[in-house]
């Protein structure tokens, strides 16, 4: 079974830069792409480069709103630049900015109401 036959939640491509904040320092990513249960980042080079199982804050702004994304997660894995961050908690505004920005990005909100409530019986 290939990785997105496993997968649950919709992936959406989402470039833009971001920050994360783990016990070791922070450094700049670059985000590559967003779901509800976490993110795919690049590591820019700047900071310490975060460790498996290492516990971080992703901190995304969205274009020129005011509205940022706050993330808390865990690091599930690590492949050179690349790092994937699994969610552990979300604030209410940072889920009401990524739900818009999944349900503009999948165009189905019978889909998303699906991912909402697999996430909610994952809880």
């Amino acid at each position: 079974m290939t990785a997105s036959n496993r997968r649950h939640f919709s992936r959406i491509a989402f470039h833009a830069p971001g920050q994360l904040v783990c016990g070791n320092g922070q450094g700049e990513v670059a985000v590559l792409d967003l779901s509800l249960r976490g993110a795919l980042l690049r590591h820019e080079g700047n900071g310490p480069q975060p460790g498996i199982g290492d516990n971080c804050v992703l901190h995304v702004r969205l274009g020129q709103l005011d509205a940022l994304i706050r993330m808390q997660g865990t690091i599930t894995h690590v492949d050179g630049p690349f790092v994937g961050l699994a969610c552990v908690s979300i604030d209410l505004d940072s889920a009401t900015h990524l739900r818009r920005l999944v349900e503009l990005n999948l165009g189905d909100t019978a889909l998303l109401e699906r991912e909402l409530s697999a996430l909610v019986s994952d809880e």
